[in-house]
């Protein structure tokens, strides 16, 4: 019988303990108002500071996705991948399929909500539907990280539109852009009981809060604010403060 050299019997061994086995990992997107689905186009809704209003889209980026395991080891997934528009209009956004993530253990989900500068740039999405998501290059250019569209009952009775819409901000002196301000935030989640099985699907639902971007701890009132809020830093910063505190993950 014919022996095996001992560094190939080491080399095989080695190959053994790198390879690694995967599942896929899917995100289910839900939209709420505190803890019910959102109906769209319904006049049925109050926010922290009294306001009535309904919503009528929301569309969204999530990129820079990542799940780390127990012990600290990070999945990234990787550049165009780790990108998810979602789109009420677009059933089949609801849904993000990641594949061939390592099998184990996961405890945290890293993601940024909306797009980092190197993603952010005019030109970066070629098709739509993430094209139409364009930012106006004297903006600043790039893409909205959301657009939530609605309408809300002023104080005066009168029903006016709304564009809860967060991108690249400004700030200005005489009237002149001195400054573009990137207003994505990353967020950290804890994930509890999440463990990807060989070959199987794993789910994870990623819920959106409508009413958290107007809460905490920023009181978001339609109308002080507007209905238009692009060229609002202010409004900016009090969206991306408010923000994390609007979104939250669960394991199906």
């Amino acid at each position: 019988m014919r022996k095996i050299p001992i560094f190939l019997l080491l080399l095989l061994c080695v190959a053994c303990a790198k390879k690694q086995h995967s599942g896929d990992v899917i995100i289910h997107f839900e939209i709420q108002v505190d803890g019910e689905n959102l109906h769209y186009h319904q006049m049925e809704y109050q926010n922290a500071a009294g306001n009535r209003y309904q919503v009528d889209e929301v569309k969204f980026f999530i990129s820079d996705v990542s799940f780390v395991s127990r012990g600290g080891e990070r999945f990234a997934v990787p550049d165009h991948d780790g990108i998810h528009y979602f789109d009420s209009d677009i059933t089949s956004s609801f849904n993000w399929l990641i594949s061939k993530v390592p099998d184990g253990q996961f405890d945290s989900i890293s993601f940024v909500f909306g797009l980092l500068p190197a993603q952010n740039v005019t030109g970066y999405f070629v098709n739509p539907p993430e094209n139409n998501m364009a930012w106006p290059d004297a903006l600043g250019g790039g893409y909205h990280y959301m657009q939530i569209n609605g309408k809300w009952l002023a104080s005066n009775d009168t029903v006016r539109p709304f564009n809860l819409h967060t991108g690249i901000g400004q700030r200005y002196e005489n009237g002149q852009v001195t400054e573009f301000v990137p207003n994505h935030f990353r967020m950290t989640l804890p994930l509890k009981d999440f463990v990807v099985h060989q070959d199987a699907n794993t789910q994870l639902d990623f819920v959106m809060n409508v009413n958290g971007w107007m809460a905490e701890p920023n009181i978001y009132n339609f109308d002080v604010i507007g209905g238009s809020i692009m060229q609002n830093q202010a409004a900016q910063d009090m969206l991306r403060e408010n923000g994390p505190h609007a979104i939250s993950v669960k394991v199906h």
